[in-house]
């Protein structure tokens, strides 16, 4: 494994560590494989509710600080192979039966295919596999968090960054317009458009689009703007949070006179 830290304002604040591809011995396909790492993002400017459901965007505009992965990121690997009979997803070591259904998980996955390019060998310029050919695989995701899971620090953004920037490397995707890596990213989970980036992230509203695509993630200051910042966790416990972001950010939105 090898990892290259990157640290420009194009995506990513995730960091690539191996792009593969294997076939084992006899007749049985090659197997594609793509592994990242992604960081999590802590809100200085918070979004306090969903301006639309659908497509998971923001009643407000929020800024954020990209953490450091040294300790806190989620490590996703993504594989695809014509073997495979569904999609499947393993979080922390655990499946989680219901993935290949889950609202959140098929806008990531269908939203990178769509911009899947062909997969070339560089020293031949052979096709490997076509764009079409891998809407037609299925691609199984194994994740995991180097941090407490659903507690309060931001593990669904890590986590639907790294499934998005894996998919991004495993398909070769490319974008059609600046920043919808960031607005597939968002439809997973809202916050997650920003840890593609490092650095101050800004989540903008969006709105003026019928389809939300200018709902998107921005960098406004790289890693270096602030190196004197740091960020101080305290982690009381390590359980499953009672309330939801999601519910939360509903009960505000229902209750607040703001």
């Amino acid at each position: 494994f090898f990892f290259l830290n990157e640290k420009s304002q194009k995506m990513t604040a995730s960091r690539k560590v191996v792009v593969a591809l294997s076939k084992v011995d006899g007749d049985d396909p090659i197997i594609h494989t793509a592994t990242v790492s992604a960081p999590t993002n802590i809100a200085c400017i918070k979004y306090w509710g969903k301006a639309n459901k659908h497509y998971n965007t923001p009643i407000n505009s929020s800024l954020s600080l990209t953490l450091d992965q040294s300790d806190l990121r989620a490590v996703t690997t993504a594989t695809a192979s014509p073997s495979f009979d569904s999609d499947r997803l393993w979080l922390n070591g655990q499946e989680v039966d219901s993935a290949c259904t889950s609202k959140r998980f098929r806008a990531c996955v269908d939203g990178v295919v769509a911009l899947a390019t062909d997969k070339v060998d560089s020293s031949s310029g052979k096709i490997l596999v076509s764009k079409d050919d891998w809407k037609k695989m299925h691609v199984h995701i194994a994740s995991y968090n180097t941090f407490p899971t659903a507690a309060g620090l931001a593990s669904s953004a890590a986590g639907y960054a790294a499934l998005v920037a894996a998919l991004v490397e495993l398909y070769g995707a490319k974008e059609s317009y600046p920043g919808e890596f960031t607005a597939i990213a968002r439809q997973g989970s809202g916050s997650a458009c920003r840890s593609l980036y490092g650095g101050f992230v800004a989540w903008r509203q969006g709105g003026e689009k019928e389809d939300w695509s200018d709902s998107i993630a921005e960098q406004v200051a790289d890693e270096s703007h602030w190196p004197e910042m740091r960020a101080v966790i305290l982690v009381v416990s390590d359980a499953k949070k009672e309330t939801s972001s999601t519910d939360g950010m509903s009960t505000s939105v229902a209750t607040s006179e703001l």
